[in-house]
Protein backbone atom coordinates (compact mmCIF):
# COMPACT_ATOMS: atom_id res chain seq x y z
CA UNK A 1 0.00 0.00 0.00
CA UNK A 2 1.51 3.69 -0.62
CA UNK A 3 2.01 6.09 1.58
CA UNK A 4 0.31 8.95 -0.08
CA UNK A 5 -1.66 8.40 -3.52
CA UNK A 6 -2.32 11.72 -5.61
CA UNK A 7 -5.15 11.28 -8.16
CA UNK A 8 -5.58 13.69 -10.89
CA UNK A 9 -5.01 16.99 -8.56
CA UNK A 10 -6.22 20.11 -8.91
CA UNK A 11 -6.74 23.71 -7.39
CA UNK A 12 -8.66 26.85 -8.83
CA UNK A 13 -9.30 30.11 -7.74
CA UNK A 14 -12.50 30.93 -8.82
CA UNK A 15 -14.06 34.64 -9.04
CA UNK A 16 -17.72 35.35 -8.69
CA UNK A 17 -20.11 38.15 -9.59
CA UNK A 18 -21.84 38.16 -6.05
CA UNK A 19 -21.48 36.40 -2.63
CA UNK A 20 -25.03 34.64 -3.99
CA UNK A 21 -23.13 33.21 -6.55
CA UNK A 22 -20.25 31.23 -4.71
CA UNK A 23 -23.15 30.49 -1.99
CA UNK A 24 -24.76 28.36 -4.44
CA UNK A 25 -21.67 27.02 -5.90
CA UNK A 26 -21.16 25.39 -2.34
CA UNK A 27 -24.35 23.77 -2.89
CA UNK A 28 -23.70 21.98 -6.26
CA UNK A 29 -25.58 24.14 -8.58
CA UNK A 30 -24.95 25.11 -12.22
CA UNK A 31 -23.16 28.67 -11.48
CA UNK A 32 -20.58 29.70 -13.87
CA UNK A 33 -17.66 32.26 -11.73
CA UNK A 34 -16.57 35.23 -13.87
CA UNK A 35 -13.04 33.91 -13.67
CA UNK A 36 -11.08 30.65 -13.32
CA UNK A 37 -7.32 30.50 -12.57
CA UNK A 38 -5.97 27.00 -12.05
CA UNK A 39 -3.08 26.63 -9.71
CA UNK A 40 -3.11 22.99 -10.17
CA UNK A 41 -4.32 20.58 -12.71
CA UNK A 42 -4.53 16.86 -13.38
CA UNK A 43 -1.58 16.15 -11.21
CA UNK A 44 -0.91 12.44 -10.15
CA UNK A 45 1.65 10.09 -8.41
CA UNK A 46 1.99 7.55 -5.56
CA UNK A 47 4.73 7.57 -3.13
CA UNK A 48 5.87 4.34 -0.94
CA UNK A 49 7.03 3.65 2.65
CA UNK A 50 10.70 5.22 2.66
CA UNK A 51 10.93 6.93 -0.50
CA UNK A 52 12.89 10.32 -0.44
CA UNK A 53 11.52 12.70 -3.19
CA UNK A 54 12.14 16.23 -4.22
CA UNK A 55 9.98 18.49 -5.85
CA UNK A 56 11.14 21.01 -8.21
CA UNK A 57 9.84 23.68 -10.55
CA UNK A 58 9.64 27.25 -10.64
CA UNK A 59 8.14 29.82 -9.04
CA UNK A 60 4.41 29.79 -9.37
CA UNK A 61 4.56 26.06 -10.47
CA UNK A 62 2.53 25.14 -7.88
CA UNK A 63 4.78 23.78 -5.70
CA UNK A 64 3.71 25.03 -2.11
CA UNK A 65 0.01 24.44 -3.43
CA UNK A 66 0.88 20.89 -3.81
CA UNK A 67 2.50 20.31 0.04
CA UNK A 68 -0.50 22.62 1.46
CA UNK A 69 -3.43 20.18 0.06
CA UNK A 70 -1.45 17.36 0.51
CA UNK A 71 -1.00 18.87 4.89
CA UNK A 72 -4.65 19.36 4.46
CA UNK A 73 -4.37 23.18 4.87
CA UNK A 74 -6.09 23.90 2.07
CA UNK A 75 -8.72 21.89 -0.33
CA UNK A 76 -8.57 20.60 -4.00
CA UNK A 77 -11.09 21.46 -6.72
CA UNK A 78 -10.92 18.41 -8.24
CA UNK A 79 -8.82 14.78 -7.21
CA UNK A 80 -8.67 12.54 -4.76
CA UNK A 81 -5.86 12.83 -2.38
CA UNK A 82 -5.64 9.71 0.40
CA UNK A 83 -2.42 9.90 3.00
CA UNK A 84 -1.69 6.70 4.91
CA UNK A 85 0.47 7.81 7.94
CA UNK A 86 1.21 10.93 10.45
CA UNK A 87 2.55 13.91 8.54
CA UNK A 88 5.09 16.73 9.92
CA UNK A 89 5.47 19.56 7.67
CA UNK A 90 7.54 22.75 7.56
CA UNK A 91 6.00 25.49 5.65
CA UNK A 92 5.69 28.74 5.31
CA UNK A 93 8.01 30.13 7.55
CA UNK A 94 6.36 30.13 11.52
CA UNK A 95 3.27 29.18 10.22
CA UNK A 96 0.97 28.35 13.00
CA UNK A 97 2.57 30.60 15.43
CA UNK A 98 1.62 33.15 17.83
CA UNK A 99 4.09 36.17 17.43
CA UNK A 100 2.96 36.93 21.02
CA UNK A 101 3.62 33.54 22.78
CA UNK A 102 7.34 32.72 23.66
CA UNK A 103 8.66 29.84 21.63
CA UNK A 104 8.15 27.55 24.07
CA UNK A 105 4.88 28.52 23.99
CA UNK A 106 4.24 28.04 20.83
CA UNK A 107 5.97 24.43 20.70
CA UNK A 108 3.30 23.04 22.95
CA UNK A 109 0.96 25.22 20.63
CA UNK A 110 2.05 23.65 17.50
CA UNK A 111 2.10 19.84 18.80
CA UNK A 112 -1.52 20.21 19.75
CA UNK A 113 -2.56 21.12 16.22
CA UNK A 114 -0.41 18.32 15.16
CA UNK A 115 -2.51 15.89 17.46
CA UNK A 116 0.07 15.42 20.42
CA UNK A 117 -0.83 16.09 23.91
CA UNK A 118 0.87 18.55 26.85
CA UNK A 119 1.65 14.57 28.36
CA UNK A 120 3.50 13.96 25.34
CA UNK A 121 5.58 17.37 24.63
CA UNK A 122 6.77 17.16 28.40
CA UNK A 123 8.58 14.16 27.36
CA UNK A 124 10.50 15.98 24.81
CA UNK A 125 10.34 19.63 25.27
CA UNK A 126 14.12 19.86 26.46
CA UNK A 127 15.39 18.05 23.64
CA UNK A 128 13.37 20.93 21.71
CA UNK A 129 15.05 23.47 23.44
CA UNK A 130 18.29 21.90 22.86
CA UNK A 131 17.73 21.34 19.66
CA UNK A 132 16.75 24.48 18.63
CA UNK A 133 19.41 26.50 20.55
CA UNK A 134 18.41 29.69 20.21
CA UNK A 135 19.03 29.97 24.30
CA UNK A 136 17.31 32.54 26.66
CA UNK A 137 15.34 33.38 23.65
CA UNK A 138 13.14 29.70 23.85
CA UNK A 139 11.41 31.74 26.66
CA UNK A 140 10.48 35.29 25.14
CA UNK A 141 8.02 35.85 22.64
CA UNK A 142 8.67 34.87 18.96
CA UNK A 143 8.00 38.58 18.06
CA UNK A 144 11.19 39.17 18.95
CA UNK A 145 12.78 36.61 16.91
CA UNK A 146 14.96 36.64 13.38
CA UNK A 147 13.74 34.58 10.70
CA UNK A 148 16.44 32.02 12.05
CA UNK A 149 15.74 31.46 15.34
CA UNK A 150 11.83 30.86 13.97
CA UNK A 151 12.88 28.32 11.73
CA UNK A 152 15.49 26.34 14.36
CA UNK A 153 11.94 26.26 16.46
CA UNK A 154 9.47 25.24 13.95
CA UNK A 155 12.14 22.34 12.44
CA UNK A 156 12.79 21.09 16.09
CA UNK A 157 8.87 21.29 17.02
CA UNK A 158 7.86 18.95 13.47
CA UNK A 159 10.58 16.67 13.86
CA UNK A 160 10.68 15.84 17.80
CA UNK A 161 8.75 12.87 17.22
CA UNK A 162 9.27 10.88 14.20
CA UNK A 163 6.94 11.09 11.40
CA UNK A 164 5.40 8.72 8.60
CA UNK A 165 5.72 11.35 6.35
CA UNK A 166 8.23 14.73 7.09
CA UNK A 167 7.18 17.92 4.37
CA UNK A 168 9.87 20.46 4.03
CA UNK A 169 9.45 23.67 2.18
CA UNK A 170 11.95 26.22 1.20
CA UNK A 171 12.07 27.01 5.23
CA UNK A 172 15.41 25.53 5.57
CA UNK A 173 16.95 28.06 3.08
CA UNK A 174 17.00 30.53 5.74
CA UNK A 175 18.72 28.93 8.53
CA UNK A 176 22.76 29.45 8.91
CA UNK A 177 25.04 26.60 7.36
CA UNK A 178 25.94 25.17 10.98
CA UNK A 179 21.92 24.54 11.37
CA UNK A 180 21.10 23.48 7.91
CA UNK A 181 23.42 20.96 8.31
CA UNK A 182 22.27 19.41 12.02
CA UNK A 183 18.61 19.50 10.05
CA UNK A 184 19.87 17.61 7.35
CA UNK A 185 21.41 15.27 9.31
CA UNK A 186 18.45 14.81 11.36
CA UNK A 187 16.38 14.34 8.55
CA UNK A 188 18.80 11.59 7.32
CA UNK A 189 18.16 9.62 10.33
CA UNK A 190 15.21 9.71 10.49
CA UNK A 191 15.12 8.36 6.41
CA UNK A 192 17.22 5.37 7.88
CA UNK A 193 14.50 4.47 10.24
CA UNK A 194 11.74 4.60 7.33
CA UNK A 195 10.63 8.12 7.16
CA UNK A 196 9.11 9.28 3.72
CA UNK A 197 10.34 12.66 2.47
CA UNK A 198 9.02 15.39 0.67
CA UNK A 199 11.07 18.31 0.23
CA UNK A 200 10.97 21.70 -2.06
CA UNK A 201 13.90 23.06 -3.41
CA UNK A 202 15.78 25.04 -5.28
CA UNK A 203 19.16 23.56 -4.27
CA UNK A 204 20.38 20.75 -6.44
CA UNK A 205 23.09 19.70 -4.46
CA UNK A 206 19.79 19.13 -1.27
CA UNK A 207 17.23 17.52 -4.06
CA UNK A 208 20.48 15.10 -5.14
CA UNK A 209 22.08 14.48 -2.27
CA UNK A 210 18.51 13.62 -0.03
CA UNK A 211 16.40 12.27 -2.68
CA UNK A 212 16.10 9.14 -4.52
CA UNK A 213 13.44 10.25 -6.54
CA UNK A 214 12.22 13.95 -8.18
CA UNK A 215 9.17 15.39 -9.77
CA UNK A 216 9.41 18.51 -11.72
CA UNK A 217 6.02 20.66 -11.90
CA UNK A 218 5.52 23.13 -14.65
CA UNK A 219 2.43 25.57 -15.02
CA UNK A 220 0.64 23.08 -12.59
CA UNK A 221 0.94 19.95 -14.09
CA UNK A 222 3.81 17.19 -13.51
CA UNK A 223 6.44 16.62 -16.60
CA UNK A 224 8.86 14.69 -15.64
CA UNK A 225 9.03 11.98 -12.43
CA UNK A 226 12.47 10.49 -12.17
CA UNK A 227 15.50 10.16 -11.34
CA UNK A 228 17.04 13.64 -9.58
CA UNK A 229 20.11 13.75 -11.55
CA UNK A 230 17.74 13.21 -15.35
CA UNK A 231 14.80 15.15 -13.79
CA UNK A 232 17.34 18.61 -12.34
CA UNK A 233 19.18 18.60 -15.67
CA UNK A 234 15.70 18.86 -17.51
CA UNK A 235 15.05 21.70 -15.34
CA UNK A 236 18.38 23.68 -15.66
CA UNK A 237 17.26 23.47 -19.50
CA UNK A 238 13.79 24.30 -18.77
CA UNK A 239 15.33 27.60 -17.19
CA UNK A 240 17.38 27.85 -19.77
CA UNK A 241 15.41 27.65 -22.62
CA UNK A 242 14.04 31.19 -24.88
CA UNK A 243 11.56 31.61 -27.27
CA UNK A 244 14.26 30.46 -29.66
CA UNK A 245 15.30 27.04 -27.71
CA UNK A 246 15.10 23.23 -28.18
CA UNK A 247 15.26 21.13 -25.08
CA UNK A 248 16.55 17.28 -25.98
CA UNK A 249 16.38 14.64 -24.03
CA UNK A 250 18.66 11.38 -24.83
CA UNK A 251 18.62 7.82 -24.17
CA UNK A 252 22.19 6.75 -23.71
CA UNK A 253 23.61 3.11 -24.47
CA UNK A 254 24.65 3.07 -20.32
CA UNK A 255 20.96 3.71 -19.89
CA UNK A 256 21.57 7.33 -18.31
CA UNK A 257 19.77 10.11 -20.04
CA UNK A 258 20.87 13.10 -21.22
CA UNK A 259 19.48 16.52 -21.55
CA UNK A 260 20.53 19.07 -24.05
CA UNK A 261 19.33 22.82 -24.46
CA UNK A 262 19.81 26.00 -26.32
CA UNK A 263 19.88 28.26 -29.57
CA UNK A 264 22.21 26.74 -31.56
CA UNK A 265 23.76 29.58 -32.34
CA UNK A 266 27.24 28.41 -30.88
CA UNK A 267 27.58 24.87 -30.43
CA UNK A 268 29.67 21.99 -28.74
CA UNK A 269 31.44 19.58 -31.45
CA UNK A 270 33.16 17.22 -29.19
CA UNK A 271 34.56 17.20 -25.86
CA UNK A 272 37.15 15.14 -24.60
CA UNK A 273 39.87 14.48 -21.73
CA UNK A 274 43.40 14.34 -22.35
CA UNK A 275 46.30 13.45 -20.37
CA UNK A 276 49.50 15.39 -19.73
CA UNK A 277 50.97 13.93 -23.38
CA UNK A 278 47.36 14.70 -25.10
CA UNK A 279 46.63 11.34 -25.30
CA UNK A 280 42.51 10.66 -24.65
CA UNK A 281 42.10 8.86 -21.76
CA UNK A 282 38.76 8.07 -20.04
CA UNK A 283 40.60 6.57 -16.40
CA UNK A 284 41.86 9.69 -14.69
CA UNK A 285 44.62 8.93 -11.13
CA UNK A 286 44.36 10.88 -8.45
CA UNK A 287 45.98 14.32 -8.52
CA UNK A 288 46.63 13.57 -12.49
CA UNK A 289 47.36 16.76 -14.70
CA UNK A 290 44.76 16.83 -17.48
CA UNK A 291 42.97 18.97 -19.91
CA UNK A 292 39.65 19.17 -20.70
CA UNK A 293 39.12 20.15 -24.48
CA UNK A 294 35.99 21.17 -25.87
CA UNK A 295 35.31 22.27 -29.66
CA UNK A 296 33.12 24.30 -30.02
CA UNK A 297 31.52 25.50 -33.98
CA UNK A 298 30.01 29.32 -34.61
CA UNK A 299 26.81 29.19 -36.46
CA UNK A 300 25.48 32.99 -36.16
CA UNK A 301 27.05 36.09 -35.56
CA UNK A 302 26.94 36.31 -31.53
CA UNK A 303 28.30 39.50 -29.94
CA UNK A 304 29.85 37.19 -27.39
CA UNK A 305 30.47 33.63 -26.20
CA UNK A 306 31.60 32.23 -22.92
CA UNK A 307 32.27 28.42 -22.60
CA UNK A 308 32.13 26.90 -19.15
CA UNK A 309 31.85 23.32 -18.02
CA UNK A 310 30.69 21.49 -14.72
CA UNK A 311 32.16 18.45 -13.42
CA UNK A 312 29.20 16.31 -11.01
CA UNK A 313 29.77 12.88 -9.12
CA UNK A 314 28.12 10.17 -10.03
CA UNK A 315 24.98 11.36 -7.67
CA UNK A 316 24.71 14.61 -9.81
CA UNK A 317 26.09 16.62 -7.77
CA UNK A 318 28.33 19.36 -8.58
CA UNK A 319 32.16 18.98 -7.22
CA UNK A 320 33.86 21.72 -9.39
CA UNK A 321 32.16 24.86 -12.19
CA UNK A 322 33.65 27.52 -14.02
CA UNK A 323 33.99 29.65 -17.37
CA UNK A 324 35.45 31.75 -19.27
CA UNK A 325 33.48 34.74 -17.70
CA UNK A 326 35.36 34.20 -14.65
CA UNK A 327 38.57 33.27 -15.94
CA UNK A 328 38.61 36.61 -17.65
CA UNK A 329 38.54 35.16 -21.13
CA UNK A 330 35.56 35.74 -22.69
CA UNK A 331 35.45 36.18 -26.28
CA UNK A 332 33.18 39.12 -28.38
CA UNK A 333 32.30 39.89 -31.78
CA UNK A 334 32.35 36.07 -33.22
CA UNK A 335 31.29 35.34 -36.80
CA UNK A 336 29.45 32.37 -37.87
CA UNK A 337 31.97 29.48 -39.45
CA UNK A 338 34.44 30.19 -36.71
CA UNK A 339 35.39 27.49 -35.09
CA UNK A 340 37.34 27.28 -31.10
CA UNK A 341 39.11 24.86 -29.71
CA UNK A 342 39.48 25.12 -25.57
CA UNK A 343 41.73 23.60 -23.67
CA UNK A 344 40.78 23.65 -19.45
CA UNK A 345 43.93 22.05 -17.72
CA UNK A 346 43.47 21.08 -14.09
CA UNK A 347 44.78 18.53 -11.48
CA UNK A 348 42.25 16.18 -10.82
CA UNK A 349 42.47 15.94 -7.26
CA UNK A 350 39.48 13.92 -6.91
CA UNK A 351 38.31 11.14 -5.12
CA UNK A 352 37.97 7.74 -6.73
CA UNK A 353 34.94 7.06 -8.20
CA UNK A 354 32.92 7.81 -11.94
CA UNK A 355 32.39 11.78 -12.75
CA UNK A 356 30.75 13.19 -16.01
CA UNK A 357 31.08 16.39 -17.28
CA UNK A 358 28.35 18.82 -18.51
CA UNK A 359 29.23 22.03 -20.68
CA UNK A 360 27.88 25.12 -21.28
CA UNK A 361 27.98 27.93 -24.10
CA UNK A 362 26.36 31.27 -23.22
CA UNK A 363 26.86 34.77 -22.57
CA UNK A 364 27.83 36.70 -19.56
CA UNK A 365 28.30 34.90 -16.53
CA UNK A 366 25.95 32.04 -16.78
CA UNK A 367 23.53 30.46 -18.95
CA UNK A 368 20.25 32.01 -18.08
CA UNK A 369 20.50 34.82 -19.66
CA UNK A 370 21.31 33.56 -23.25
CA UNK A 371 21.60 30.04 -23.81
CA UNK A 372 23.53 28.83 -27.15
CA UNK A 373 23.70 25.26 -25.78
CA UNK A 374 23.99 23.37 -22.57
CA UNK A 375 24.77 19.35 -22.67
CA UNK A 376 24.56 17.44 -19.65
CA UNK A 377 26.87 13.87 -19.90
CA UNK A 378 29.02 15.51 -22.22
CA UNK A 379 31.67 13.22 -20.77
CA UNK A 380 31.87 10.67 -18.50
CA UNK A 381 35.52 9.53 -17.01
CA UNK A 382 36.76 7.71 -13.77
CA UNK A 383 39.14 8.40 -11.34
CA UNK A 384 41.39 5.59 -9.94
CA UNK A 385 43.72 5.61 -7.28
CA UNK A 386 47.13 4.00 -8.62
CA UNK A 387 49.61 5.76 -6.27
CA UNK A 388 48.34 7.59 -3.20
CA UNK A 389 48.07 6.87 0.18
CA UNK A 390 44.53 5.43 0.60
CA UNK A 391 41.30 7.93 1.62
CA UNK A 392 37.60 8.61 0.96
CA UNK A 393 35.59 11.53 -0.16
CA UNK A 394 35.33 12.90 -3.52
CA UNK A 395 38.53 15.15 -2.91
CA UNK A 396 42.01 14.38 -2.84
CA UNK A 397 43.16 17.10 0.26
CA UNK A 398 46.63 15.48 1.66
CA UNK A 399 47.73 16.91 5.11
CA UNK A 400 50.58 17.42 6.47
CA UNK A 401 51.07 15.71 9.93
CA UNK A 402 52.98 16.89 13.15
CA UNK A 403 53.43 15.62 16.35
CA UNK A 404 53.89 16.81 19.84
CA UNK A 405 54.07 14.99 22.76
Amino acid sequence: MSLLSVRNLGKAYRTYRSEWQRIARWFFLPVSPSEEHWVLKHVSFEIQPGEAIGIVGQNGAGKSTLLKMITGTLQPSEGTLQVNGRIAAILELGMGFNPELTGRQNAYHAAGLMGFSTEQLDTVIDDIEAFAEIGEYFDESVRTYSSGMQMRVAFAVATAFRPEILIVDEALSVGDSYFQHKSFDRIREFQQMGTTLLIVSHDRGAIQGLCNRAILLESGTVIKDGAPEEVMDYYNAIIAAKENSTVTVTQRGDGSVQTRSGSGEATIRSVSLHNSKGEPIEYVQVGETVSLRVDVRVNSDIPELVTGYMLKDRLGQTVYGTNTHHLGRTLEHMVAGQDIQYSFTFEANLGVGSYSVAVALHTTENHIACNFEWQDLALVFNVVNVSKTEFVGLAWLPPTLEENR
